[in-house]
């Protein structure tokens, strides 16, 4: 089962998601801060991680770079309400694939879950082979 991991500090959107993924056969992981995410993260088997920019104890950069440290390459899309290009270039330079605007299209972003995690999980499979 493919595990994922949503950090959002809106517990509507958090509750959307989980709704949506979860019948989709996802597990997932629900986290409100940043230290919460970065615990999940450290303890479970995550496919990938849907992260808001802007959350109470840290922003979405600081806790995309301490994941990254032991999570290499776990695919992240960055979410925020604002679309600031200094940000969104600051977040893929720290290792995020994709960046979405909210509101955003679930469809689409149910879409981008899906092939991130198959790539992802190729990649894993060729650094075991």
């Amino acid at each position: 089962m493919k595990e994922l991991l949503i950090v959002d500090d809106n517990r509507g959107i958090r509750m959307l998601l989980e709704e949506v993924f979860s019948k989709d056969g996802y597990l997932v992981h629900l986290a409100t801060n940043g230290a919460e995410a970065i615990s999940i993260a450290e303890n479970k088997d995550i496919h990938c991680v849907l992260l808001d920019m802007k959350l109470p104890d840290m922003n979405g950069i600081e806790i995309l770079k301490t994941i990254v440290q032991f999570k290499k390459n776990l695919p992240f899309i960055m979410m925020s309400a604002y679309a600031e290009q200094d940000l969104i270039e600051k977040a893929k330079n720290n290792g995020a694939i994709h960046f979405i605007t909210k509101p955003f299209n679930i469809h689409e972003l149910k879409e981008l879950v899906s092939k991130f995690i198959k790539s992802h999980s190729e990649l894993r499979v060729n650094e075991i082979i």
